[in-house]
């Protein structure tokens, strides 16, 4: 609290200090992140409420889309995942876990279908599909690389329904 004093008005006497009400906030909101994103880095979860909440603000003023979503699914995974992400542009996949390369792909509010399609040139183990609906609700699916689908090939290309791995 820059340039202001610590009293009975905005902190509280502990241990022989004044905690400010701001601190304890603050501590509050790091053990429900926490709790919710066990695997997190924490200094990544206001980044990503606050990209998805921009997005949602932008869609309901303007009714189109900022160009965000496969940034918010790469926040998801590192949030919920505890996946490490590459540098951008990163040549083969998005992140790893543990010993896995995994490739992130997102479903965006405004898509027709819940389908991704994911290039089996690139190199990874993991595939984590994101799904942001309608309502800017964020989920996703992490999935072996094994345990996709042979079929639905177009080329090098696979194409998958979210509602194939389970749950709506």
């Amino acid at each position: 609290m820059t340039g202001e004093s610590l009293g009975p008005d905005n902190a509280i006497w502990d241990d022989g200090e004044w905690i400010s009400w701001d601190e304890i906030n603050e501590q509050i909101q790091y053990k429900e992140w926490r709790a919710r994103y066990p695997n997190a880095d924490l200094s990544l979860v206001p980044i990503f409420e606050t990209l998805i909440n921009v997005a949602e603000e932008y869609h309901q003023l303007t009714g189109s889309h900022l160009q965000v979503y496969g940034d918010i699914g790469e926040l998801y995974g590192a949030i919920t995942h505890g996946i490490k992400l590459h540098r951008n542009y990163a040549k083969g996949s998005d992140g790893r876990l543990g010993n896995h390369l995994v490739e992130v792909k997102t479903i965006t509010p405004f898509k027709n279908c819940d389908t991704v399609e994911i290039n089996l040139d690139r190199n990874f183990s993991q595939v984590l599909i994101v799904k942001i609906n309608a309502d800017f609700e964020v989920r996703g699916k992490l999935i072996d690389r094994k345990a996709l689908p042979k079929g639905n090939l177009r080329g090098n290309r696979l194409r998958i329904d979210w509602a194939q791995f389970g749950g709506a």
